[in-house]
């Protein structure tokens, strides 16, 4: 395996940096008091303010027309298909330059299902994709995922929205929980129960439909808060005899759910590469302060317990980033795919950031919990990403099942 950076990586990197400082950051700035105040953020619904909206569109449009926003998707719908290697590599330079902002994550490179070209795209009839995909490739219109339901997170079998066939239609009807961008989606891939002997048995019985958010029968009732903040991204969609035709069935009948996995590894890749490299941003600003703070006549740094601090972030760091350069090149260069390593990126990287985030707070004291230096906010993001793409719980669940079943290499 060659850790170089390969020579396109480095590029796109470079024309990131170059991008953001001339693009972004001068936006940034400009709305620097609706970026960082809360109150003029967030509605009091909890919804983006419409100004956010403008600016959040203002930037993926640009980033489409640099070629930034859909290089991660798949060639037949206009993307450039790069590999995980380099959306660990991509996340990872994002996050250890320009970490929590907002006009960055997840808008210049979206994330794999959210918006952008999502794999799952690839299952749109011909002339679905005339219809839309050029609105979703330019960063106009944006999508929302809806597979999670209230009782159907880490269990997605037990779904409960249905789908009933009706002439050339299907009636859908049920209720979505934990939906990424459901507040402010222009469309939305919508996963409902269309056979349920074979949903019953986990061998099919799932359907995924391509659903307009302005249809009647859709709705949002409200975006969830999350975690110190006073909105979010994610929301709650109600499904009232929503009627959707026959050809807006994404892929085969029966067969969303592993519509629904597609492109999986590379997200979760580039989530690992986002804590890995956000990790490193919170130890450089650890690093620093201990080389200026003073305590009892000497820097912190000098202090033995500051020193074991630092070097457990650091061993945290080496090992995660090498581990999810490793499940990246295995998943480019092999042809079965290691799934007992992509979930153990996903659990180490996810709680990595946690533990480094949590002794860069203990290292700055006081000062560190305080919302000046984005500590406490990388800290609350870390504890958020141990959930989505998977629970660390059912990583090691997904673990121990390929252990237990003779998977013993590595």
């Amino acid at each position: 395996m060659d850790f170089n950076i390969p020579e396109d990586t480095q590029e796109i990197i470079n024309g990131l940096k170059q991008f953001i400082e001339k693009k972004v950051i001068p936006l940034e700035e400009k709305n620097e008091e609706l970026l960082t105040n809360p109150r003029k953020y967030f509605t009091e619904d909890g919804r983006h303010a419409p100004e956010v909206e403008e600016l959040r569109k203002e930037v993926r449009m640009e980033s489409a027309r640099a070629g930034f926003y859909n290089m991660f998707g798949a060639k037949e719908l206009g993307g450039e298909e790069f590999g995980p290697v380099t959306a660990v590599l991509v996340q990872e330079f994002l996050n250890k330059h320009y970490p929590n902002n907002k006009l960055i994550h997840p808008i210049v490179i979206p994330s794999p299902f959210t918006n952008g070209l999502t794999p799952v795209l690839n299952g749109l009839n011909d002339n679905l994709k005339s219809k839309y995909i050029d609105g979703i490739r330019s960063g106009e219109k944006t999508l929302c995922f809806a597979l999670s339901e209230p009782d159907a997170g880490s269990d997605v079998w037990n779904l409960k929205t249905k789908a009933v066939k009706d002439g050339s239609e299907w009636v859908i009807n049920g209720t979505k929980q934990w939906i990424t961008n459901a507040p402010y989606a222009d469309y939305c891939l919508l996963f409902a129960i269309t056979e349920p002997e074979l949903k019953e048995r986990r061998k099919g019985g799932i359907t995924c439909f391509f659903v307009e958010t302005s249809s009647e029968g859709f709705s949002v009732d409200s975006a969830i808060p999350v975690m110190g903040d006073l909105g979010g991204e994610a929301g709650i969609i109600s499904l009232d005899n929503l009627r959707v035709s026959q050809e807006n069935i994404v892929g085969e009948l029966h067969m969303g759910f592993s519509r629904a996995i597609s492109g999986i590894n590379t997200g979760r890749l580039g989530m690992s590469g986002k804590c890995v490299g956000s990790a490193q941003w919170a130890l450089k600003k650890a690093v620093d302060y201990s080389q200026i703070r003073e305590t009892f006549g000497k820097k912190i740094g000098e202090h033995q317990m500051v020193q074991q601090m630092l070097a457990d972030c650091a061993i945290d760091i080496y090992a995660a980033r090498n581990m999810a350069l490793n499940c990246a090149w295995k998943i480019e260069n092999t042809k079965k795919q290691p799934r007992k390593e992509i979930s153990m990126v996903k659990a180490f990287c996810t709680e990595m950031m946690g533990r480094v985030y949590d002794r860069a707070i203990q290292i700055h004291g006081g000062v560190g919990v305080t919302n000046e230096l984005g500590l406490e906010e990388g800290y609350r993001l870390a504890r958020i990403l141990r959930i989505p793409d998977g629970t660390s719980e059912i990583h090691r669940r997904t673990i121990a099942k390929s252990l237990l079943s003779g998977d013993l290499t590595f």
